[in-house]
């Protein structure tokens, strides 16, 4: 709690500076058949430091989480309609949220409690809210290494997907 206590007052202090981009994305288990059942949302505001994601969701396995943006604004066919990982300039590598040589959709874990909750904010301090809009926000059943081995870190099903708003 007092690591969700520390991002929740650097939100704070990041929202009195003046107006933040922010977007709200709802999410979604996914599903054949379209939507599945809503399980929250994630909250996205630009800072000085980066994108600050605010996850509010329940119903997911306890664990660590692949979390990702991927390049089409769809979570059709059990998120598999999103394609592939954002990757504006084609890096084709998937290292994690802090390198400079992978992709942009890649970010930190999502951490989910015993409970099912992800509630702890989480901060990719490569990404912008106007870089993400019009994309899709995946959750994937599995960890992520932020490594290309095993392929795309190892997050394997899309297990609950989003579509990214584009900033209003």
């Amino acid at each position: 709690m007092k690591f969700r206590a520390a991002f929740n007052a650097l939100f704070l202090s990041v929202a009195t500076l003046g107006t933040c981009a922010t977007v709200k994305v709802e999410i979604y288990l996914t599903s054949k058949h379209g939507k599945g059942d809503f399980i929250g949302t994630v909250t996205a505001t630009d800072t000085p430091y980066g994108l600050l994601l605010t996850p509010d969701l329940k119903g997911l396995p306890p664990g660590p989480h692949g979390f990702h943006v991927h390049d089409n604004p769809t979570c059709a066919d059990e998120g598999m309609g999103a394609g592939g990982h954002f990757d504006p300039q084609q890096s084709r590598r998937h290292l994690g949220p802090y390198s400079e040589a992978g992709h942009l959709g890649d970010l930190p874990v999502l951490i989910v409690d015993q409970q099912g909750q992800a509630l702890i904010p989480l901060l990719a301090p490569r990404l912008t809210v106007a870089q993400i809009g019009g994309h899709a926000l995946m959750i994937h059943a599995g960890g992520d290494t932020y490594s290309d081995q095993p392929t795309l870190g190892g997050g394997g099903a899309r297990i609950a997907c989003g579509v990214i708003p584009s900033e209003k």
